[in-house]
């Protein structure tokens, strides 16, 4: 792609657009104050136009007539609805989709992602990344518990994979118009948004945060959520655990095989009985526990050919409103 698609270039009248695209489930107690804080650090970027797109994922509280309050009242806001939650990396997924600017910024709507960011985001973009990530170095309120595990899972994905993931790093993140048509190409069902944006490339910068505690609720993003995008991290990133599986049984063959030989020795050069059996049984049923874990492995890469082969949309959108036009139904589906 040109260089061109990085910052615009057109003439002085030009003004940059922005879009910024936020998903939304069940956030009707945080909703009117996010919009109300965004809409106050976009009035700091007076050579920007912009277009606010919510994804609702499905919710189920007042979330969607809340979205259509604030469309009826802002031409500058658009939404989607999915016809169900798909999750948080689809529903980024969908309004990357919609999404249309010359810098697209991903971001929360609970409030952990501070709108107050976005200014600066926008003048490390003009200075020339491509990629403007937030990394989280802290998040107030969250368990010790929370934190360990968040470290090891960087640790690990960084250790299994070639593609360096930021540890701490959001989704929060604005990307430009060519980072942004990238990241859309890219259509896999495992979805790792943070991972994938450090695998597109492009020239990026980072600006550390302090991520504040919910502004209302609790997270939704329990340990069931986090155990699956961990998991869905590591087998898109890496194949380091298959060839592990590989190694350790090659290893595991390898010790079998000289216990072997101690037996034959022990029995034709000694006549010497080789006790043990209680041992040898625990030997047997450990190795037996690592073959199903490995299996369960191979499984789990598998099912993600499985989902990859069956091709279905990631998404479909209920409907779409924006102030300049009526809500229609749509059939809309990626």
């Amino acid at each position: 792609m040109d260089s061109s698609d990085s910052v615009p270039t057109a003439g002085p009248a030009r003004q940059a657009k922005l879009c910024i695209v936020a998903p939304c489930f069940n956030e009707e107690s945080s909703l009117r104050a996010f919009y109300t804080e965004l809409k106050r650090a976009l009035s700091q970027l007076p050579d920007c136009t912009h277009e606010i797109l919510f994804v609702d994922d499905g919710s189920t509280d007042a979330t969607p007539d809340l979205l259509d309050e604030l469309v009826l009242g802002d031409p500058a806001v658009r939404m989607l609805s999915l016809s169900r939650n798909f999750g948080h990396q689809i529903a980024l997924t969908a309004g990357l989709d919609a999404a249309d600017g010359d810098a697209v910024i991903m971001m929360d709507a609970d409030l952990q992602h501070p709108p107050a960011l976005i200014p600066e985001m926008v003048a490390r973009w003009k200075e020339g990344a491509d990629i403007v990530s937030t990394v989280r170095r802290a998040t107030q309120g969250v368990s010790l518990l929370k934190r360990e595990a968040s470290h090891v899972f960087y640790s690990v994905i960084n250790l299994l994979s070639d593609t360096y993931v930021v540890p701490g790093a959001a989704d929060f993140c604005l990307l430009s118009r060519r980072a942004h048509r990238a990241l859309s190409s890219v259509r896999e069902r495992q979805r790792f948004l943070r991972g994938i944006v450090s695998w597109i490339g492009f020239n990026r910068t980072l600006i550390p945060f302090e991520s504040p505690p919910r502004f209302a609720g609790r997270s939704r993003y329990g340990v069931a959520q986090m155990v699956r995008l961990a998991t869905s991290a590591v087998v898109s990133f890496s194949v380091w655990p298959l060839r592990l599986a590989t190694r350790l049984g090659l290893l595991i063959s390898a010790a079998g095989f000289l216990y072997l030989l101690y037996v034959l020795i022990a029995k034709v050069f000694f006549n010497a009985t080789v006790e043990g059996w209680a041992s040898l049984m625990s030997v047997v049923l450990i190795l037996s526990g690592v073959q199903l874990v490995f299996t369960g492995l191979l499984g789990q890469y598998l099912a993600v050919v499985y989902e990859e082969s069956k091709r279905r949309p990631l998404y479909f959108v209920k409907r779409s409103s924006q102030a300049s036009a009526p809500s229609e139904e749509s059939e809309h589906c990626r």
